[in-house]
């Protein structure tokens, strides 16, 4: 019940997370994205567990079957299947956790090693500093896709060969955006301050640079993520990375293209499940930058 004899209203302070949140929440795109991508996490975690079919299981009597909604679909096989009989949809959602899924895991495993690295790097001086700076010069000047598909080509083909040289493809960019918002920030006043004062490394780094570099994580990690899904799609496309039957979005375009005329759903659904996750992935990192910007000013 409101005490009526406080004639002086309280005025509750948002913590930053809060800020944060406020503003996301104003951004409507910014939480259809997040809903989406929920979704999407959701699928894969669980998908494999109930999708209507095997991923692997051949119905013969329903070769290219078009999805449900077309004049000869069925709704047994609500998006159709392909030229073996095996249903489309089983297949995209149990591919969700072999794309979306292993790129998140590769994404924080990358956002680990590479900030890590950063945070050292931009903390320290002298050659070791310098040396670290032109040597991500000259990774960063390789595309992150030409880069695993060398690592994959010393490796050799596979899914697991191709997730350690995507890993180690977006590791340089993370260690790049660490290590300049780390640099930038030793240069401050305050931290200055602090050093002056004989604030231990770990203690300027625990509670001054790491709040303060968040944004540029957030940022580097959304888009990261974005290339981690369409590294792993384009090298399973070109047969290096999961090799068929894996229900891999990559491969089942690259297994449907000869299709796309006789069957265009073959080729059009893992398309669309390629561009949908990019899609959500982008703006949910489009809506946290703006959040955090807010909070900022």
């Amino acid at each position: 019940m409101h005490d009526k004899s406080n004639i002086y209203p309280e005025l509750k302070i948002l913590s930053p997370l809060e800020q944060t949140w406020a503003s996301y929440r104003r951004n409507p795109l910014a939480m259809a994205g997040l809903w989406c991508f929920g979704l999407l996490l959701l699928v894969t975690l669980i998908g494999p567990l109930v999708i209507p079919y095997g991923i692997d299981d051949q119905h013969s009597s329903h070769l290219l079957l078009a999805p449900s909604w077309a004049n000869s679909g069925n709704i047994d096989y609500f998006l159709g299947t392909d030229d073996l009989g095996r249903d489309i949809l089983s297949r995209l959602v149990a591919g969700a956790r072999l794309t979306f899924g292993n790129a998140l895991l590769v994404v924080l495993i990358a956002l680990v090693i590479g900030s890590a690295i950063g945070i050292l790097g931009g903390m320290s001086k002298g050659v070791k500093s310098s040396v670290l700076h032109h040597l991500l010069d000259t990774l960063l000047s390789i595309p992150s896709l030409l880069l695993a598909i060398i690592v994959v080509a010393i490796l050799g083909p596979g899914l697991f060969n191709t997730l350690i040289a995507i890993t180690l493809a977006l590791i340089p960019p993370f260690i790049r955006a660490t290590y300049n918002a780390v640099h930038a920030e030793m240069q401050k006043e305050y931290i200055i301050a602090s050093r002056l004062d004989g604030s231990p490394p770990q203690r300027i780094m625990r509670l001054a640079i790491l709040p303060n570099i968040v944004e540029t994580l957030v940022t580097q990690t959304t888009r990261t993520l974005s290339a981690a899904i369409l590294d792993i799609s384009a090298v399973g496309f070109l047969g290096l990375g999961a090799q068929s039957p894996q229900p891999e979005w990559g491969a089942m375009l690259a297994d449907s293209s000869d299709l796309i005329y006789l069957a265009p759903w073959t080729v059009t659904l893992p398309g669309m499940a390629i561009l949908f996750s990019v899609l959500v992935t982008n703006l949910v990192g489009e809506g946290i930058r703006e959040a955090l910007k807010e909070g900022n000013d």
